[in-house]
């Protein structure tokens, strides 16, 4: 089946002409500035896309792991939601680390009241540090409130193993998984290959097969926030109008020049450089499509 034949994203919310794209994401704080609302912010920014947040918890960690997290009152998470519904909507959305199932359920609930646009669910379960940052009983909640609105999800091997109650030990049980993922609602799944013994080739999975997108793979420690900043860039590019195949394509060679540009920080898995002097900034132009009219 040829890419044209895919579904396209869902059009942008309805509301006063803005001139320029904005993304939206709903996530936790990274206190390392690697991951998090941290790294979507500063992809939002690279590919020219206004980011704005809503902050579910705050994490105390760096490079090495995760010293703390506290949790946020639902009650503010949806604050933050609707001052944003009020005036500064999205045109696409993402989801990261929700870690309870309670804020999970009230994200869900906040996305079915308003149309952000097209929504990326990244389901974090685990840091790079092996940190647990989603609370077990989350996970039903995910599976049952969250995926069902998502237009794309981004699990790797063993996020998705945990989503789809299957193993995942090469590509061909990741491509079994995506598609049991792909009951629960979302159009598209793409199964992360960072976790293959092979080529990081990334499955994406939808109804009418599956298309895969290779990579290749970078000797670096410097993987942190890596789902985080490839959903963001996701939403970015869906903020720009991009179809989703055609987003997912520019995001994993986005990372991919990320990881190559890392900075070197930090003594355990250091951050990405979400800048890459090869990479140029999208700016929206006169009469285009959330460009100045």
């Amino acid at each position: 089946m040829s890419d044209a034949a895919l579904p396209k994203a869902s059009s942008p919310a309805a509301g006063r002409p803005r001139p320029f794209p904005i993304a939206a994401t709903i996530a936790t704080s990274d206190s390392g500035g690697g991951a998090g609302i941290q790294a979507d912010l500063k992809t939002f920014a690279a590919h020219g896309v206004y980011g704005v947040s809503v902050l579910v918890a705050c994490t105390a960690q760096n490079t090495v792991g995760v010293r703390a997290i506290e949790p946020l009152a639902v009650s503010f998470v949806r604050a933050q939601v609707e001052a944003l519904a009020d005036d500064l909507v999205p045109r696409a959305v993402k989801t990261g680390m929700l870690l309870t199932a309670e804020h999970t359920e009230t994200v869900a609930e906040c996305l079915r009241r308003f149309d952000f646009g097209p929504l990326v669910v990244d389901p974090v379960m685990i840091a790079k540090s092996g940190d647990r940052l989603l609370a077990e009983d989350a996970v039903t909640t995910l599976r049952g409130a969250l995926l069902p609105l998502a237009l794309v999800v981004t699990p790797n091997w063993p996020e998705a193993a945990v989503l789809a109650g299957q193993p995942v030990r090469d590509e061909r049980e990741a491509e079994a998984a995506g598609r049991r993922i792909l009951r629960f609602g979302p159009r598209f799944v793409v199964v992360k290959g960072g976790h293959s013994p092979g080529p990081p080739t990334d499955l994406v999975v939808h109804a009418s097969g599956v298309v895969r997108v290779p990579g290749a793979r970078i000797a670096s420690s410097a993987t942190h926030g890596t789902g985080c900043t490839f959903s963001a860039a996701i939403v970015a590019r869906l903020a720009r109008g991009d179809d989703p195949i055609e987003a997912i394509a520019a995001a994993k060679l986005y990372v991919s020049r990320a990881i190559a540009a890392a900075p070197g920080l930090g003594r355990g898995h250091g951050p990405l450089q979400h800048f890459p002097p090869d990479w140029e900034v999208w700016r929206p132009t006169p009469g285009a499509p959330g460009g100045p009219g």
